[in-house]
Formats: structure tokens, sequence, C-alpha cells
């Protein structure tokens, strides 16, 4: 999975941004990809495994009202957790990932069903999808979708003015 990961690690680099990630039903593996290709450490910031929804809340800002009507099944929580990852590792860019990996419905929604998001300084994007197969092929997909849409977003932003906040430095 170094394709879209490597091409998202240089778009990253063109811009002087750095990433982290919010992970839900991907556990990690939107991190690993990104961590598996060399230089990684130049952009990554780290990333947060909120499996569970109190997490979402109390480590990624998620609005806890938000998460009591809809559940954590949705795409402003994956939104919310975007932009929470961001403030909460110093990055300018946040991948978030959450839905259902089966192989059982949860809070009324189908297994497969997923959102990601992208936050940047200069805007972002939320991604529905529907994906079938088992709880792994559901996680992978999860996986391809949320670094896919930080790669358009990262690359759209290219043309942008947006300003970009200055960095902690990374080890």
């Amino acid at each position: 999975m170094t394709g879209a990961a490597e091409r998202l690690l240089a778009a990253l680099e063109a811009r002087g941004w750095t990433v982290a990630t919010a992970e839900s039903l991907t556990g990690g593996l939107v991190a690993a990809a990104i961590v598996d290709v060399p230089g990684a450490s130049r952009v990554l910031r780290g990333g947060v495994v909120a499996y569970a929804t109190d997490v979402k809340a109390s480590v990624l800002g998620v609005d806890a009202g938000l998460l009591a009507r809809r559940g954590a099944v949705d795409p402003d929580v994956a939104t919310q957790m975007a932009a929470g990852v961001r403030t909460a590792l110093g990055a300018d860019v946040g991948v978030a990932t959450t839905g259902v990996a089966g192989p059982d419905p949860q809070d009324g929604h189908p297994p497969g069903l997923v959102h990601v998001a992208v936050r940047t300084p200069a805007g972002g994007a939320v991604r529905t999808l529907q994906e079938t197969g088992d709880r792994g092929e559901v996680r992978r997909a999860a996986r391809t979708a949320a670094l896919e849409l930080a790669l358009r977003v990262v690359e759209e932003s290219a043309g942008s003015r947006a300003d970009v906040r200055g960095r902690a430095s990374r080890g």
C-alpha cells in the first residue's frame, strides 16, 4: 500500500506540511502505511487510535452531543476527528477514519459503511463509502480511501494561499 502513501508524503513535503491520523475502524492502518514509506518521519507527527466513542470526544474533541445524537459512525464525526487530531498533535493535515468494519452492524449502520475525512489549513473533505467484503477487506479499503482522499485534498490545496502555522520540531 505504498503507492498512495508515497505520493501523499511527496505532496506533503512539497507543501512543507505535516500529517496526523485519527483512526477508529482502521486501528492504525493509515499511520502504518505512511510509516512504511522511507522518510515518513519528515512529515508524520503521529496518530491516535480512537476506537472507543468516549476517546473521540475526550482526546480528539469531537462534540459529545453529536456523538450522542448520531453515534460514532457519521461523516461529521469523521470531520471533527480530522480537525481534532490536527490540533492535538500539532499537524497541518488531519486524516480520520470511522465506520463499521463488521461482521455485525453498529448503531443501526451496516457493515462496510465507512467515513473518511481530511482537514488542512486550506479546507478539507469527507467521503462516505459502502464497502463489501470481510472485516479485513473493509479496513484495508478504508485505509486506501483515506490516503487517496488526503492526497487529493493536499494536491488541490497546492494552489491556495492558506496560512500555515508554525510547527513543533519533529524527531
